[in-house]
């Protein structure tokens, strides 16, 4: 009897730990025919979601408007805070907020001015995350990016 009560919490214990993991977690690839792009835009082919210890690390990998390849990390929390960004020529700080179990909602920083504002929202069955974006472009316009990743 000991043994099943055992083994029920076990059990129990690895479906709330599923339950309770973050939706974003993860590999996401870009679906380009999905995705409305800004022209001349960074294109993330892949972000990566990962738990390092109490924070999330982030890892996207990309090709530029030259076609030359990008990388860059941040490790932060969903707190609203603005963690360093590393690797990116565009920016250097970027906070993220988290607005519901499969919502975000994000800021990109170059010396302390906001340079893009987004939000991602995974879908309800985890598969797919649609990343919105808005940005002021070099002659002063509002611009706006719908992408779509599919988790891998």
């Amino acid at each position: 009897m000991r043994a099943r009560a055992i083994l029920i919490t076990l059990i129990l214990s690895l479906v709330w730990a599923a339950l309770a993991q973050d939706a974003n977690i993860g590999t996401w690839r870009l679906n380009e025919a999905k995705s409305k792009l800004t022209p001349g835009a960074t294109k993330n082919n892949t972000v990566v979601y990962e738990a390092s210890g109490d924070r999330i690390k982030v890892t996207i990998d990309g090709i530029d408007k030259n076609g030359k390849p990008v990388h860059n990390e941040w490790t932060g929390q969903f707190d609203g805070k603005d963690y360093p960004v590393t690797g990116d020529p565009t920016s250097n700080a970027r906070s993220y907020t988290k607005i519901d179990d499969r919502t975000l909602g994000f800021n990109i920083k170059k010396d302390g001015k906001t340079t893009l504002t987004g939000r991602i929202v995974v879908s309800a069955d985890g598969q797919f995350r649609t990343v919105t974006t808005v940005e002021t472009d070099a002659k002063g316009k509002k611009v706006s990016s719908v992408l779509v990743y599919g988790k891998e």
